[in-house]
């Protein structure tokens, strides 16, 4: 159920970013960083968390909180600019990005259905091109920047909890730069009315919820299962993209869905196929113990 939630979380949260519109991507994505860091802080207090961390650590969460920075920054313009369905995207092909860097930087091989799966992903990305008349840049540019900083987090010894504690402190002196540069004043700066005040400081609650409840059920639960509830998010931002904001739905964008959830299919199928087999491995080997066993007490 936590991670139904994290996810489900992640899925509306476009609909928050769309009461924001009228600010800038950046000013809002820096007040994140901020609120998030100020959330993250007394966390770590409270469970007794400390930060140990050198210099190469710090520099992997300088790199890493760069790219999950951009990551905040493309999505947010994304949802404000009705470009929410082509993020969707993103986040539907980000499993497929994240096999194919395990291939490359960590020795990870995959088999013919896994394949077939990242081939068909690829597929539905270019169908896309013709659909919406330009490359798809946002799509990709989610996808790759949200599995590149999967790669960089697992160069880092620090935990989730802290790990993201340190990548938003480096980015706040950053992100408070821009908001003095930005802002005329206080009240400019948190969106000049009490709403989008109160707006913005909440940003903190919705980015820090989601990443608690995906981190007690990363703890709790098999992967597997994990990576399928992980396509739930873009699912319901691709429906309040379509159904909610009117953003258009042409026969060739849906052809381009349903080859990205075909491949979709064929990984979870994959997966199943796996989960029985090493089941049926361990049914075997529990009888070739006992059998070892009595052996060993009639020698005895």
């Amino acid at each position: 159920m936590a991670g139904v939630f994290a996810f489900a979380l992640w899925g509306v949260l476009p609909i928050y970013w769309k009461h924001l519109e009228g600010l800038h991507p950046m000013s809002i994505v820096a007040q994140r960083t901020c609120w998030t860091c100020l959330m993250l802080w007394p966390l770590l207090w409270w469970r007794k968390v400390g930060i140990k961390a050198d210099a190469r650590t710090l520099a992997w969460h300088f790199l890493s909180g760069a790219l999950i920075g951009g990551n905040w920054l493309l999505y947010v313009w994304a949802t404000i600019n009705e470009r929410m369905i082509e993020g969707a995207l993103g986040y539907y092909i980000n499993p497929f990005f994240n096999m194919l860097f395990g291939a490359l930087w960590f020795g990870e091989r995959q088999n013919r259905l896994q394949l077939v799966a990242i081939v068909t992903a690829f597929a539905g990305v270019m169908v896309q091109i013709p659909g919406v008349g330009h490359f798809p840049w946002v799509a990709l540019s989610l996808g790759i920047t949200f599995s590149l900083y999967g790669v960089v987090r697992k160069r880092s010894p620090l935990g989730a909890l802290d790990g993201l504690t340190v990548e938003t402190s480096v980015l706040v002196p950053l992100a408070l730069g821009w908001l003095v540069w930005n802002s005329t004043g206080v009240v400019d700066a948190f969106g000049g009315n009490w709403v989008n005040a109160a707006l913005l400081v909440g940003t903190g609650i919705v980015t820090a919820v989601p990443l608690l409840l995906f981190g007690f059920a990363s703890r709790n639960i098999r992967l597997s299962t994990l990576g399928m509830l992980q396509f739930i998010g873009p699912t319901c931002q691709f429906f309040i993209g379509w159904k909610m904001y009117g953003e258009p739905m042409t026969i060739v964008r849906l052809l381009s869905f349903v080859l990205i959830w075909l491949a979709i299919g064929l990984y979870a199928a994959d997966a199943l196929r796996r989960r029985r087999n090493d089941r049926g491995d361990q049914a075997r080997e529990i009888p070739i113990q006992i059998s070892e066993d009595s052996t060993a007490n009639e020698r005895e």
